[in-house]
């Protein structure tokens, strides 16, 4: 076995052991199971590229060199076939889809293996570490093995056999390979979502486009990111734009609706089916992020004096892609909402039956279209529900909210609150654990704001005050920084405790609360820093009033500012504004510093007039 990045680069001779130029580069034919190579790229003298069929000029080859059978003289030039491509140019550190494992990995490496003394076929990609190590040195790869394999710790090869891969990235106009595989037809649309989400943008309308018009439907409705549809929705011609949002449900339709521009989507409106285009109309009539907006008029209602065998024949004629049906909801002559029949009661039940007899009609669960998403969600799980009905002030049955959009929401919401506790939902890797340095920033933000405010004091006041008294300000700074963090993480705590509760105290019961714990901690840290400061490090009253002092008058500040900026965060969220929790924290923390230094400017300054 050997890897493109031991070949790259290596010297090659001809038969007489003349050096002819280097290894730049290897082509393979993708048309078989695993390709072989065909085609040497080689640069030569004064940087000349020039390409040699692999079977018919390479006799040996290995980590070192490649030689050649033949003299420099009796070489002749070859080109790539519409088939081939170049394994460092065009898949080396690009986007693969893996089609078994459904995701996107980036090549690092690949693994080729010899079938005889000197043919090459690819096997796969290495996706892993030792892939990125091993292009940079080999010797680099080595060591670090030997250091993980001390420390009782394997680091596995990721291979990825070419099988499992297409190959995405092939901006060349002679390479022609068909995105439409047997593999992505048999995909569920949220897989392939998921892969086009992971994509880069350049690449995402170029696979969506190879879809047919129903996974297109199926995928669109799929992304977590609505802006991502948006984006390729604008990228589609308006007809097949307008036929793809025919085929959605009238909820998800509305809601990719509402991310465009409004003359794209007027123009989009207009070509849909009349029946069709007044559903997603009367969902965008709702306000956002309540029942209505995300409720589908797909149901099946029948009146009271209908029987079992009547609706059991409505079933029947619906469309293949009409809403999954869980519930049978019947209305008196007055349309109102009056019972509701599960799907399984209606089966058991004699086809002769009358839908009032079989209906629940008692305490039916019922929601208005302008209550808000996530209560209606909580609803559905707080009564074990597979969706809820949507009613007007007349009791008339709108729609319904099915469980799996309150699932999104539910989940939308979940994300939301780990953005705003600090926890970034795009922290961890594809193996699920957490990258190091976003832990690292998230975690030890306060350690990197102290480093940065130790390094601004030493620079400006080192020539102004003693050294004892540099590193005295310096010991205090840290208690403001974290004092800082601490206000963030108040903060945080009252949105989630009073987002939705009517119980919240006022606003100025807020400031109260927030002034008061600013006193408090102010008065611990003159307390418990003053003594050590005095106690342990021997300073003098002035300096262990300056540097605690900024330390206490930076913590209260931060404290006191806390109900202004959890009005600003419940501000942002109705507006469907997202905020960062890691990022508050670290504003937090430069304002505390930025408190604390201005304090002891002050201070010197009054001393100095």
């Amino acid at each position: 076995m050997i890897y493109l990045s031991q070949l790259l680069g290596n010297p090659v001779y001809d038969v007489d052991g003349e050096n002819i130029g280097r290894v730049n580069d290897l082509g393979i034919a993708t048309g078989e199971v695993f390709p072989r190579v065909t085609s040497l790229a080689i640069e030569g003298p004064s940087r000349t590229p020039f390409m040699l069929s692999w079977r018919k000029y390479v006799d040996t080859y290995n980590e070192h060199e490649v030689r050649l059978n033949v003299i420099k003289t009796d070489t002749r030039f070859s080109y790539l076939q519409p088939d081939e491509i170049l394994m460092s140019r065009d898949l080396l550190n690009k986007q693969i889809v893996d089609t078994r494992g459904v995701r996107v990995v980036r090549v690092n490496d690949l693994k080729l293996s010899d079938t005889n003394s000197s043919q090459l076929r690819l096997l796969g990609a290495e996706v892993g570490i030792r892939g990125l190590l091993r292009a940079l040195s080999p010797k680099l790869e080595r060591f670090v093995l030997k250091i993980a394999h001390a420390l009782g710790k394997d680091i596995p090869e990721k291979i990825i056999a070419w099988n499992y891969m297409d190959l995405l990235d092939r901006d060349l106009s002679d390479v022609k390979l068909s995105v439409t595989h047997k593999t992505l037809d048999d995909m569920h649309p949220a897989d392939i979502a998921d892969i086009i989400e992971r994509l880069d943008p350049r690449l995402r309308g170029q696979i969506f486009a190879q879809l047919d018009a129903e996974q297109k439907a199926g995928t669109i409705s799929e992304f977590d990111d609505d802006t991502i549809a948006a984006d390729i929705m604008s990228g589609m011609n308006d007809s097949d734009a307008s036929q793809m949002l025919s085929e959605m449900g009238p909820d998800d339709a509305a809601e990719l609706v509402s991310e465009l521009d409004y003359d794209k989507a007027e123009k989009l409106l207009r070509l849909m089916g009349v029946k069709e285009q007044r559903a997603v109309r009367q969902l965008l009539g709702y306000k956002e992020d309540t029942a209505g907006r995300i409720m589908t008029s797909e149901v099946v209602d029948l009146y009271e004096g209908d029987t079992v065998e009547d609706t059991l024949q409505v079933i029947r004629n619906l469309d293949e892609d009409f809403e999954t049906v869980t519930y049978i909801y019947i209305k008196d002559r007055e349309d109102r909402l009056s019972g509701v029949i599960p799907l399984k009661t209606l089966l058991l039940a004699d086809h002769t039956s009358y839908l009032k007899d079989i209906a629940e009609t008692e305490d039916i669960k019922t929601v208005s279209p302008d209550d808000d998403q996530e209560e209606v969600a909580d609803d559905i799980v707080k009564y074990n529900l597979l969706a809820m009905p949507v009613v007007d002030d007349k009791h008339h049955l709108l729609g319904i909210v099915t469980v799996d959009d309150a699932l999104d929401v539910l989940n939308e919401e979940h994300a939301e609150d780990l953005q705003i506790a600090g926890a970034g939902h795009n922290d961890t890797s594809s193996e699920g654990r957490t990258g190091d340095l976003t832990w690292l920033l998230r975690n030890g933000a306060w350690f990197l704001v102290w480093m940065i405010g130790v390094l601004i004091l030493s620079a400006v006041l080192h020539d102004h005050i003693p050294q004892l008294d540099v590193i005295t300000l310096a010991f205090c700074m840290p208690i403001a920084v974290i004092a800082g963090n601490d206000a963030a993480a108040y903060v945080t705590k009252n949105y989630f405790e009073y987002d939705s509760d009517e119980d919240a105290p006022s606003t100025l019961g807020m400031v109260f609360k927030g002034v008061g714990l600013g006193l408090l901690v102010a008065f611990f840290i003159v307390l418990v820093a003053g003594s050590i400061v005095t106690g342990l490090m021997g300073a003098t009253p002035e300096l262990t009033a300056r540097g605690v002092g900024a330390a206490a008058t930076a913590a209260f500040i931060c404290f006191a500012l806390s109900p202004a900026v959890l009005a600003w965060i419940r501000k942002r969220d109705e507006d469907n504004k997202d905020t960062s929790g890691a990022t508050m924290a670290v504003l937090y923390m430069i304002l505390s510093l930025a408190i604390f230094f201005a304090y002891v400017s002050i201070s010197l300054f009054a001393v100095g007039a």
